[in-house]
C-alpha cells in the first residue's frame, strides 16, 4: 500500500444478536439494555426536571449512542452534552440539534470542526482561558456562525474551570466582547461530588458549589453581562442542585443506565440498573468431576468492562433471577473470576450471568452494540456510534 491508497473502512463487527432472537441466542460478552427499565429511568428524570422547572441536558459521554440521546429528547430533554468535537459530530449527524461540549476544546483543527457543526445545530463550548476564547471566536467567524460560550467555574473538582471572582468576571467580559461567541452562562459541574457515598457529604459539596456560582453570577449581572443559564449537576447530586435555586439546567448521564459505583451511594434514587453485561461461564475453576467449584470464570474481562471505579456486581442470570452466593473477585484481559460461596450451587458451564458494570461510561466505549431487550426477546440493536470518538 502506498501513501496515496485510502485506508480501509473502519470495521464494525457483526451484532451479537438480531431483533426477534431470544436472549439465549445473544453472543457474549454483550451489553444488554432492559428497555422497560431504561424508559422508566428516562421518565423519572424528565419528570423531576419538569416538576422543578429545570431544563434537562443529559450527558452523552455515558452512552455514546444516538438512539439513547433521541429517546431522551423524546422524553423531554432539550439536547445533550458531549465531551469531544468528534463525539458532538456523531450526535449532530444523527439529528440532535442542540449540543453543549462540556469540556475545553483546544486547537485550530478541533475548533474549526466545532464551528462547522454550528451550521447544522446549536453548539456550545466551555472556556477557562482567554486565549482559547479568542481562538474559538476566530473559528466561528471563519465559519460564519455564532457559538454559545459558557464560563466554566471550578466549583470544587479541581479540574478545568476558573476560580470564582475576578477570573470568572474577566473571562466573561472577554467572551462578551468576542465576535462569533455569545455569552450564554456558566458551566458548574462538580464531578467528584457524584461519588461521595453519604448523602450529607454530597449535599455539602453541592452547597459549596452553589456558593461558588452565586458570586460570579451576581458579578456578571452587576456588570451588565448576560448570565442566562447555570448548567451542571450529575446523577449523584442533581437533587441538591435543583434545590439550590442556582442551576437552570441539569446534566446527569448515568441515570439512564446506572452502574455498580452509583449503586454504592447511600441514597433513595429511584433509578434502575437497566444496562447489564451478559457473560457466559467459560470455566468452573478446573473442576471436571462434579465437585462443587470454589470459583467460576466468565468470558468478559478488562476488554469488556471497566473496573476503575470498582468491581461489577453479579446481577443474576440471563432472565434476571438472583444468583446468591456469587461474588466478583478479579478481572484480567479476557476473564473475570467469580467466587462461589460454600454450599452454593455453581452455575454450569455455558450458563449466562449478568454483571452490573462498575463504571458505565468506559464500559460502553468498549462495545460496538447495545442489545435492547423486552423481557427475554431482542427488540433492537443500537450501534455505539460515538465509540472511540476521542478527538
Amino acid at each position: 500500500m502506498d501513501d496515496s491508497t485510502p485506508p480501509p473502512a473502519p470495521i464494525r463487527w457483526p451484532a451479537p444478536a438480531s431483533p426477534g432472537d431470544p436472549l439465549s441466542r445473544v453472543d457474549t460478552p454483550a451489553l444488554v439494555l432492559d428497555l422497560d427499565a431504561f424508559e422508566r429511568n428516562l421518565a423519572r428524570m424528565a419528570g423531576f426536571a419538569a416538576q422543578h422547572g429545570l431544563r434537562l441536558r443529559p450527558h452523552a459521554k455515558m452512552h455514546k449512542t444516538p438512539a439513547v440521546a433521541l429517546a431522551q429528547m423524546r422524553a423531554g430533554a432539550v439536547g445533550v452534552c458531549c465531551q469531544k468535537a468528534s463525539e458532538a459530530e456523531v450526535f449532530v449527524d444523527a439529528g440532535v440539534g442542540d449540543v453543549l461540549i462540556t469540556n475545553q476544546v483546544v486547537g485550530a483543527a478541533k475548533l474549526a470542526r466545532v464551528a462547522a457543526l454550528a451550521r447544522r445545530a446549536r453548539v456550545g463550548l466551555c472556556f477557562d482561558d482567554a486565549g482559547n476564547v479568542a481562538a474559538a471566536g476566530a473559528a466561528a467567524r471563519d465559519a460564519g456562525v455564532v457559538l454559545d460560550a459558557y464560563v466554566e467555574i471550578d466549583v470544587g473538582a479541581r479540574r478545568c474551570g476558573v476560580a470564582p471572582g475576578a477570573p470568572a468576571s474577566d473571562l466573561a467580559a472577554a467572551i462578551a466582547a468576542c465576535r462569533g461567541l455569545r455569552l450564554a452562562g456558566l458551566q458548574a459541574y462538580h464531578g467528584s461530588a457524584q461519588h461521595l457515598r453519604e448523602p450529607g457529604a454530597r449535599a455539602a459539596a453541592s452547597g459549596a458549589a452553589a456558593e461558588a456560582v452565586r458570586q460570579p453570577r451576581a458579578a456578571l449581572r452587576a456588570a451588565g453581562l448576560p448570565c442566562d443559564l447555570v448548567t451542571g449537576a450529575g446523577t449523584g447530586s442533581f437533587e441538591f442542585e435543583a434545590a439550590s435555586g442556582v442551576w437552570g439546567e441539569l446534566q446527569p448521564g448515568s441515570y439512564a443506565f446506572m452502574d455498580a459505583d452509583y449503586g454504592r451511594n447511600q441514597c433513595d434514587a429511584p433509578f434502575e440498573h437497566s444496562l447489564t453485561l451478559l457473560t457466559t461461564v467459560m470455566s468452573r475453576g478446573g473442576v471436571a468431576d462434579g465437585t462443587a467449584p470454589e470459583r467460576i470464570v466468565v468470558d468478559a474481562g478488562l476488554k469488556a468492562h471497566a473496573v476503575d471505579s470498582g468491581p461489577p456486581t453479579v446481577a443474576g442470570d440471563a432472565s434476571g433471577a438472583p444468583l446468591p452466593g456469587l461474588r466478583f473477585v478479579k478481572a484480567s484481559d479476557e476473564h473475570s473470576v467469580i467466587a462461589v460461596a460454600a454450599g452454593t450451587a455453581a452455575p454450569a458451564l455455558g450458563a449466562r450471568i449478568r454483571l452490573v458494570p462498575g463504571h458505565i461510561d468506559p464500559t460502553v466505549n468498549l462495545h460496538d452494540w447495545i442489545v435492547c431487550v423486552r423481557g427475554t426477546s431482542v427488540a433492537a440493536l443500537w450501534p455505539v456510534a460515538a465509540r472511540g470518538a476521542l478527538w
